[in-house]
């Protein structure tokens, strides 16, 4: 399997990039694609002892920043290593793309170049979260501030389709994220979203107090782009919080640093099961291929898993099973 990796997007490029390739590479036995700069990319590896000896590059002289408009991915910034990788994806000389780069050009880039499913209206970010009960998807996290119920609907049966096939779970369950979990509850796009999903074949369980999230209340939390980016930003900065807090606690005396070592494993199991990086990225659902989205500040790690998650993506056909889905509804609703 063929990996396109954008070695010159995310916080941390090109160094991490090239350290969580060389990574994927040997663990995970894939075929790596670098696009950006040969130069810098060349001159990186060498200066870091990284190995991308048998890797291809793809040579991309611009860059695409953070603030950069996210519309310079299909104008201004053609020759970036964003535009180039997604192209290479869209003509078929890899099996997945992966970036840490500028979330909203990756859409955009996603949208126009690789394109979206037949049927499928809007693209989403698709950010899978731990919880008490496992982990669970939370759709969208940032791609469409702006929704119709009829995107939500859509996410839903991405969202269903991806924990089925990635994470095993038979039946996923659905809820809409909103403030309590009546059904009259929300604006009028919660309320039209929860009519549109209780006539669908989904294991639709209703609204989802977001308080109640963090305990596992569902598989798939279906959102506008802007509500789950807040969600997303939120559950994040609270775990960083709670992370500060305990080592704060535990270092106030000798005594408590003393009973540390004996609680150590928990807390190392909880920060595992908290941290990002195990998950690795978003999948940005709805597009004809697999496109994956690293955290911004991804590190080898990371960036690692981000390429192990592109790569259940294309193994599982997530995408082909998505459109199919999409043109049996299609078809049902014609006869």
């Amino acid at each position: 399997m063929k990996i396109i990796v954008d070695a010159m997007g995310g916080d941390n490029a090109p160094l991490e990039i090239l350290r969580g390739a060389e990574a994927a590479a040997k663990e995970l036995h894939v075929d790596i694609i670098l696009c950006g700069s040969s130069e810098k990319i060349k001159s990186c590896a060498a200066e870091n002892n990284i190995n991308i000896s048998g890797m291809e590059i793809i040579d991309a002289q611009e860059d695409i920043s953070m603030s950069d408009d996210p519309m310079c991915v299909i104008r201004e910034k053609k020759d970036s290593s964003m535009a180039k990788g997604l192209k290479a994806l869209k003509d078929g000389r890899g099996d997945a793309f992966v970036s840490a780069g500028s979330t909203g050009a990756l859409v955009v880039g996603g949208t126009f170049i690789v394109k979206r499913i037949k049927g499928i209206k809007r693209a989403a970010i698709a950010a899978v979260m731990p919880s008490a009960k496992g982990p669970f998807m939370l759709i969208d996290t940032g791609a469409n501030n702006v929704c119709k119920a009829e995107y939500l609907k859509q996410f839903a049966v991405m969202g269903s389709i991806y924990m089925n096939k990635i994470l095993g779970i038979d039946s996923p369950r659905v809820g809409i994220a909103n403030i309590g979990t009546e059904e009259t509850k929300g604006t009028e796009l919660q309320k039209e979203t929860y009519a549109l999903l209780k006539e669908t074949d989904l294991n639709f369980i209703g609204n989802t107090e977001v308080r109640d999230i963090p305990f596992g209340a569902a598989d798939v939390i279906v959102s506008d782009g802007f509500t789950g980016n807040v969600i997303l930003k939120m559950y994040e900065g609270t775990a960083k919080f709670f992370s500060g807090s305990i080592k704060s606690i535990l270092k106030r005396s000798p005594v408590s640093l003393f009973g540390a070592l004996f609680v150590k494993s928990g807390f190392e199991d909880l920060k595992k099961k908290m941290d990002y990086k195990e998950f690795g990225g978003a999948p940005l659902m709805g597009l004809a291929k697999p496109v994956i989205k690293a955290h911004g500040s991804s590190d080898a790690r990371a960036f690692k898993n981000a390429v192990r998650q592109a790569v259940s993506f294309a193994e599982m056909k997530v995408a082909e099973t998505i459109a199919e889905n999409i043109k049996d509804n299609e078809e049902d609703s014609e006869d």
